[in-house]
């Protein structure tokens, strides 16, 4: 690392950065609580779940392994000690937001959204009712304009300006409402359905979990007492108004103080907060508003009597014990404890401190990269007025890189490259649809027709028609450091960044271009030199092949290639990707005996399957894979519980139909979807055959020695590819420029290059698998285009429907550029 960047950094954050005046230095805090990530591993996804400390842990095991904490429903002395640590975890939830227990109460939920969802249920809604929230709002917080009320949007920008005659910062607020929907599902009974004292609910986030922007609490006083000020000539601001606070996000570095900003109910999550417990929140309530919410489910614990063949319940009358159903989460609770312990020792102004010191650091840097032509590489999405300081932002950078030429690089290109250099950062829309249609400038229409296209949350369809459909967001914890920032950054440049005076090595290459050897191409068509060294046939998806001479073609491609595959019970289709022991399973095929032979080092028996139709016994079902629908055929309980065996959980193996296989027609196929159109295929991804180059390889294996650090350099062979078909000669990525091909009588046309995934990674030893960052990452560092990682080319087999008597066999290639 070059220290006279740090010590520049120092000299510009030193004051806030890394604890000067707490009980620990950040990199004593990282030495001794953070061991885990010595791995060289950079976690920025805080804003997602932030990291537990390692002292925290062993604190909380050293409690539970030195206490007795029993069901506190009941009189006995462990019940007891559990009571007392209940009350001892809300007292600390309640100072953390410096609310009153006069005036507040804490009920412990399952998490933030269910404390939002337990606001949405049992609010007192009427048809007079209205559901007021801004626009960058969590799913969780939208899903409760499902009431039946009134619901609307309210999109708030702040500017923060000094008067001529003050150095005090004064801000304005700009308000704009969105149209008024109303859903009709739900019935109001007779009592709340009148009356001019009906009651409405606002709802804001803390701090935006998109864009880090931090809303002003003054939104709270504002609502309660002149509502007006908001929703302007709006007739819906008449009524009684009630705010609703999102602070899982904002909790972290800035929780709402309660005595200045009197919410009536706040959402706290806290593994965001210090990273453990997780599936444990809180909503703090106030005692009036928690008088006014209509709840009809009683359970154990919410109830001081009930009758079971009469309707008879009478319930707790206080307000934790009425709300809370069922036995809570104890052991979690007793966790809080040892959690909010970090946080007060260092204080949560100084986390603050010290992450909006990392966070203008990043910031600032990445607005100032630059392309070799001078065009901006981010950009980043925060609140609009440019005069609203960092400060006033929480501890996230969400942004967008773009090319040398205005287009934009995927999210999912980003992300991918980031795990491959250890560095773990989060993409997409993170829940929060207003904020980032707000942001990314993406109209209803857009939204509309990305959803046509067939975008979904966490899907990899990162830009449509030109424009992103997410972004990439980083966010940092109190044990976040200068180092992770700096990795960050310099991934950013040596991945995104184009610079002068660069060779394709290491460079991001041009959109839809990758450089491929000419050399020799006009001598190649006259006097070929390439030859198919071996051909592979790959029965079962994910599973290992047996490489042949010669085999039989058939509508499908290589007769019996990705035939068969192996879903669970849950009906997930399993790849290496997730089972790497898959790759253990050892196939082949007697064509004259009919039988596919399958070997496992997990099973002593080697498992013979008749090809023969008549050996299906467990039915014909239909299954969706690639966005198409299969009809495939299934086996008995002795073939799976074989498959069950081999890759460690209970499975099922099945067989495309013969007459059923999938055929791609779909010309407006989503990204990813197969790219072999007209060809009838089984189970394969995108095409009938994959081509390895063996020079190519040996390229790459340069490579891949050229870049080693330490230990011994990683070499692949082309069997790390699972190809079809590996061929010999020739300049290496020649097989780039391929339009088509002739190999004996075969023609087949190029479908272009192959988009590799993490599953090249996984290395097969002594029977055992193991996974590096290899050779994927310096694939990326040049074989990238359009956000793909190119290498091997697909083909499909120009004959429509080959005859019985169709063989491909290894002999001389002749392609054609």
């Amino acid at each position: 690392m070059d220290f006279s960047d740090k010590e520049e950094f120092l000299k510009e954050f030193g004051a806030d950065y890394g604890y000067p005046n707490g009980p620990k230095s950040i990199d004593e805090i990282r030495a001794t609580e953070f061991k885990r990530l010595e791995n060289g591993t950079v976690y920025l996804d805080h804003a997602g779940a932030t990291l537990y400390s390692e002292l925290q842990m062993e604190a909380v095991f050293r409690d539970l392994s030195a206490n007795v904490y029993g069901n506190p429903h009941s009189q006995s002395d462990s019940s007891s000690a559990t009571g007392d640590i209940i009350r001892e975890a809300r007292q600390q939830v309640l100072d953390y937001c410096n609310a009153s227990p006069k005036d507040y109460k804490c009920i412990f939920t399952s998490g933030a959204t269910a404390a939002l969802k337990l606001v949405g249920e049992a609010f007192p809604w009427s048809h007079q009712s209205s559901f007021a929230y801004t626009m960058e709002n969590h799913n969780s917080v939208l899903g409760i304009r499902d009431r039946g009320a009134a619901a609307f949007a309210i999109d708030i920008e702040e500017t923060m300006h000094n008067e001529c005659l003050s150095e005090t910062p004064v801000t304005s607020m700009n308000v704009s409402l969105h149209p008024v929907q109303r859903r009709n599902s739900i019935q109001f009974t007779d009592g709340m359905s009148t009356g001019s004292a009906h009651h409405n609910l606002f709802a804001f986030p803390a701090e935006c979990n998109f864009s880090g922007s931090k809303f002003n609490l003054d939104l709270v006083n504002i609502m309660k007492k002149n509502p007006a000020r908001i929703l302007e000539s709006s007739p819906c601001h008449e009524g009684c108004w009630m705010v609703l606070i999102d602070a899982a996000k904002g909790c972290v570095t800035q929780p709402p103080d309660l005595s200045k900003y009197p919410a009536d109910f706040v959402a706290i999550s806290f593994y965001k907060i210090f990273g453990y417990p997780t599936g444990l929140g809180a909503l703090i309530i106030q005692n009036d508003a928690a008088k006014l919410l209509k709840k009809t489910y009683f359970s154990g614990g919410t109830v001081a009597a009930s009758i079971a063949d009469i309707d008879f319940v009478r319930r707790r009358q206080g307000i934790e014990e009425l709300f809370e159903d069922g036995t809570a989460s104890f052991l979690s609770i007793t966790s809080v404890r040892h959690g909010f312990k970090i946080i007060n020792s260092l204080t949560v102004s100084a986390i603050g401190r010290h992450t909006a010191s990392l966070v203008t650091y990043v910031r600032n840097t990445l607005l100032n990269l630059r392309h070799e032509n001078g065009a901006a590489v981010c950009t980043l999405y925060r609140s609009s007025s440019s005069k609203v300081p960092f400060e006033e932002s929480g501890p996230t950078v969400t942004f967008n890189l773009k090319r040398p030429d205005g287009s934009w690089f995927g999210y999912r290109e980003v992300e991918k490259l980031a795990s491959l250099s250890g560095i773990q950062l989060r993409t997409g829309c993170f829940c929060n649809p207003g904020a980032c249609a707000k942001y990314l400038g993406l109209s209803h229409l857009d939204l509309l027709s990305n959803i046509e296209a067939g975008h979904v949350c966490w899907d990899d369809n990162d830009i449509i028609n030109g424009k992103p459909t997410g972004a990439v967001r980083v966010s940092f914890g109190y044990m976040s450091t200068y180092e992770d920032v700096k990795k960050f950054i310099d991934f950013i440049k040596s991945s995104f960044v184009s610079l002068p005076n660069l060779s394709a090595i290491g460079n991001v290459l041009r959109a839809g271009f990758i450089p491929f050897s000419t050399k020799g191409i006009e001598s190649e068509l006259s006097a070929p030199n390439h030859f198919l060294k071996s051909i592979t046939v790959f029965p079962i998806k994910s599973c290992a092949g047996f490489s042949v001479e010669r085999w039989p073609l058939c509508s499908t491609g290589l007769l019996h290639d990705r035939e068969w595959l192996v879903k669970s019970q849950t009906g997930e289709i399993l790849t290496q990707k997730k089972v790497p022991e898959m790759c253990l399973i050892r196939t082949s095929i007697d064509l004259k005996q009919e039988i596919l032979f399958v070997e496992s080092p997990h099973c002593k028996v080697k498992l013979s399957i008749n090809l023969k139709p008549e050996s299906y016994t467990g039915g014909r079902e239909e299954i969706d894979m690639h966005a198409q629908r299969y009809e495939v055929d299934g086996y008995g309980d002795e073939v799976n519980l074989w498959f069950g065996k081999a890759v460690g959980r209970p499975c099922t193996l099945l067989r495309s139909s013969i007459s059923k296989c999938r055929v791609c027609l779909n010309k407006s196929r989503s990204v990813g979807m197969c790219r072999d159109l007209d060809s009838r295929l089984n189970f394969t991804n995108e095409a009938q055959f994959l081509l390895i180059s063996e020079e190519s390889v040996s390229d790459l294996n340069s490579r891949l020695s050229s870049n080693v650090r330490e230990g011994a350099p990683v070499q692949v062979n082309p069997m790390r590819f699972r190809p079809n078909l590996v061929i010999s000669g020739g300049e290496p990525y020649a097989e780039d420029g391929w339009r088509n091909l002739k190999i004996g009588n075969q023609h087949f046309t190029s479908l272009g290059g192959c988009n590799r995934c993490q599953m090249i990674n996984f290395d097969q030893k002594d029977e055992q698998v193991q996974k590096s960052n290899e050779p994927l990452a310096t694939l990326a560092s040049y074989r990238r285009a359009k956000g793909k990682i190119l290498f091997g080319i697909l083909l499909k087999n120009d004959t429509r429907e080959p005859d019985t008597d169709s063989f491909l066999e290894v002999g001389q290639v002749h392609p054609n550029s």
